[in-house]
């Protein structure tokens, strides 16, 4: 196949350029400033938004996958959630205008989504059934419901929403901070504990991807998750289990709100999501438990 990625420099963007190169397909990445040549992979191809938004300037694609948004990862001021929400409506709406410049639809979009759209509840559990109910104050859930309803404008044959948890992988993303206070021999819980940690390891998160891409008739919402859930409690354990470290110093609730404000939510809120959709379609995980997971992160 020959596919555009949005946000293909990214986290998962990267690691998903690498498994498409890998299996063959041709990848063209959309990205808003084009890198220096000597910055460029070789075995893909670029355009910025403006480019993709022509008619015949990158060719047709099969698919798209459109993972393009500014990192959660920053203090939420006024204009640092302007940012947060407006990088993803703006990343739908050119996603849009990309498969509208194409000769013919695209067979599929996948489209990323985030896991915090339900809301955060230490009891409930979530399926993508589940109606979005997220209180007044949730911002990670308000933030998901414009990015939905802006992604509402892609037209494509068939379009699958991943809501994707947090993604976990030794090398690069939230992980290596959430290890580090083990590695100094000071982890423990964060708050309560009791908090939902909807994780999903960076190779499935990869393969969930590409299943979507190939598996004819999946569409709509797909949790992007693993099977087996963890609370914040849990996570941390098998964190002390994989990197033979002591769990035991917890760091209260207020020690977080003060450091990161509102941003604190990250850590204290979560939601116990299921990923029933993918499991019925048969998407096999490489890594489903907690504990398979950090194991092999531990071996990198």
């Amino acid at each position: 196949m020959r596919i555009a990625i949005t946000g293909g420099t990214g986290y998962i963007g990267n690691a998903l350029v690498d498994a498409l190169v890998a299996r063959g397909d041709e990848v063209v990445i959309i990205t808003r400033r084009v890198p220096p040549a000597e910055k460029q992979r070789p075995d893909a191809a670029y355009a910025t938004w403006e480019e993709a938004a022509q008619p015949g300037m990158i060719g047709q694609v099969d698919a798209v996958v459109n993972l393009a948004g500014e990192s959660i990862n920053q203090r939420w001021t006024a204009a640092g959630k302007a940012r947060i929400v407006d990088s993803r409506v703006r990343a739908a709406a050119g996603t849009a205008a990309l498969i509208a410049a194409q000769p013919e639809k695209p067979r599929v979009v996948v489209q990323a989504s985030g896991i915090s759209v339900y809301g955060s509840s230490e009891t409930a559990v979530f399926d993508e059934t589940s109606v979005p109910q997220p209180s007044a104050d949730d911002f990670l859930a308000h933030v998901v419901l414009k990015w939905e309803e802006a992604a509402k404008a892609i037209d494509a044959e068939r379009v699958v929403k991943l809501r994707i948890g947090v993604v976990i992988d030794g090398l690069g993303g939230a992980f290596p901070l959430m290890a580090l206070p083990y590695k100094l021999f000071v982890g423990g819980r964060i708050g309560n504990g009791r908090q939902w940690l909807p994780w999903i390891h960076l190779e499935d998160m990869v393969r969930l991807i590409l299943f979507s891409l190939d598996t004819e008739g999946l569409a709509g919402v797909i949790n992007a998750c693993a099977p087996e859930a963890a609370t914040n409690d849990q996570f941390g354990r098998a964190i002390a289990r994989a990197f033979r470290r002591p769990h035991w110093i917890p760091l209260p609730a207020f020690v977080f709100q003060t450091a990161f404000g509102e941003m604190s939510a990250l850590l204290l809120k979560g939601q116990h999501v299921v990923p029933q959709r993918a499991l019925e379609a048969g998407f096999q995980y490489r890594y489903p438990t907690v504990d398979e997971a950090l194991q092999a992160i531990a071996r990198q």
